[in-house]
């Protein structure tokens, strides 16, 4: 059964049934409805835990049902009276818009209102649905902030925090935004935080925010994805744009290109428009109805290469992607990562190709430490390979001398 806005990949499952998690009756009818049969592994840990109140640290891969794990116990544990209970933060629009799908399924037999306030729209239509006293707000940080100050919203009785993509809420970006929500809200509340990844560092800031998390790890055995084929190119800076090129024509299946900037990713996109491929481009600079229009030609298959960078990749939950590209390499191995989760979903198979000059080796070697494996170097046709400097035994004990 596919319900618009939901994820339509396969996700694996437990033998549990939602009945054995602590649900009521109406929350389950509203499972069903949707088609859920039996909850994933993420699900099967978080919601009897969530149902408690207490806090949370749970970590899972992309694409194994992180969002219905925190939505359901919410719209269990919530019912419907005027004021805002419940704040839901995530870092992009998309990610943002997809829980508010959720929401919508799961809490609609608990008559719950819910709205969602994202940058890149009006503010006059967000206005209005707050007026409604809507239970549950989905948001970005920087429309609810500036919310807050307007005083458009109220959240001094708001009783759960959510955090989602949390390594990302909390990282240098974000951090004083989500810091100063929390400094507006009640003490006294129940905070989950969700993430396919959680840095030491990162984690140990959660716990300040967090009253005695419990700690949920469902990731795979090296971090990442299975199913996944790695494979690294070494060239020069001046052979990057080319070497894309070459791999963008020897893999021809849906492929996603990762770049660090936005202007970077305007730049690709206007060469390979230019030279007739079927792209498109998500970026924050993007308005939002762009990028949804972005999101969907490529979901639907009418752009077969979409241009995105990190923060709004976040939000790009598309089945069938066969190709991950990193134009640029990732400054953490957490973003490799999450930039590999979006292919290989579930069974299935998919490629990471990363694209590397010499004086990024280093973090070559931090990523391959944490996948466990030495990522295979390939070549293209046309384009020389940096060669890397072999470390024998002897030039070693040279260089100790």
């Amino acid at each position: 059964m596919h319900t618009q806005g939901l994820p339509e990949h396969p996700v694996p499952t437990t033998d549990k049934t939602f009945a054995d998690l602590g649900l009521s009756a109406p929350i389950l009818d509203s499972i069903r409805a949707v088609g859920f049969v039996n909850p994933t592994p993420i699900q099967a840990a978080v919601i009897p835990r969530a149902l408690t109140g207490r806090d949370l640290i749970a970590l899972a891969q992309t694409g194994s049902g992180k969002t219905a794990a925190f939505v359901i116990p919410l719209a269990e544990r919530m019912t419907h009276r005027r004021g805002v209970r419940t704040l839901i933060i995530s870092p992009t629009r998309e990610i943002a818009l997809q829980t508010q799908t959720f929401i919508e399924l799961f809490g609609k037999n608990h008559d719950l209102e819910s709205t969602c306030l994202i940058g890149g729209v009006k503010m006059g239509p967000q206005l209005d649905a707050l007026k409604h006293g809507p239970d549950i707000v989905v948001a970005t940080p920087g429309r609810l902030l500036d919310h807050i100050q307007r005083r458009s919203i109220d959240v001094s009785q708001v009783e759960a925090l959510v955090l989602d993509e949390a390594d990302h809420m909390l990282d240098l970006g974000f951090l004083p935004q989500v810091r100063q929500i929390i400094r507006r809200i009640p003490a006294k509340r129940q905070t989950m935080m969700f993430s396919a990844t959680m840095p030491p560092a990162i984690e140990e800031l959660a716990r300040t925010l967090l009253d005695d998390p419990e700690r949920i790890d469902i990731m795979p055995e090296g971090r990442a994805a299975t199913g996944l084929n790695h494979r690294l190119y070494v060239v020069g800076v001046e052979n990057k744009r080319p070497c894309l090129r070459e791999l963008l024509q020897e893999e021809l299946g849906s492929t996603l290109v990762f770049v660090q900037r936005k202007i970077d990713a305007e730049w690709i996109y206007h060469i390979l428009h230019n030279e007739g491929h079927p792209v498109a481009r998500i970026h924050s600079d993007r308005s939002q109805g762009r990028r949804v229009e972005a999101l969907e030609n490529f979901r639907e298959g009418q752009h077969r290469i979409l241009v995105a960078t990190d923060i709004a990749g976040r939000g790009i939950d598309v089945p069938g992607i066969t190709h991950v590209i990193n134009f640029d390499m990732p400054e953490t191995v957490e973003e490799y990562v999450h930039r590999a989760g979006r292919t290989a979903r579930v069974a299935a198979t998919g490629i990471v190709s990363t694209i590397a000059t010499w004086q990024e080796l280093r973090m070559v070697a931090e990523i391959e430490a944490a996948i466990g494996q030495q990522i295979p170097r390939c070549s293209v046709p046309g384009i020389p390979p940096w060669v890397e400097a072999a470390k024998t035994t002897k030039t070693r004990e040279r260089r100790r001398v």
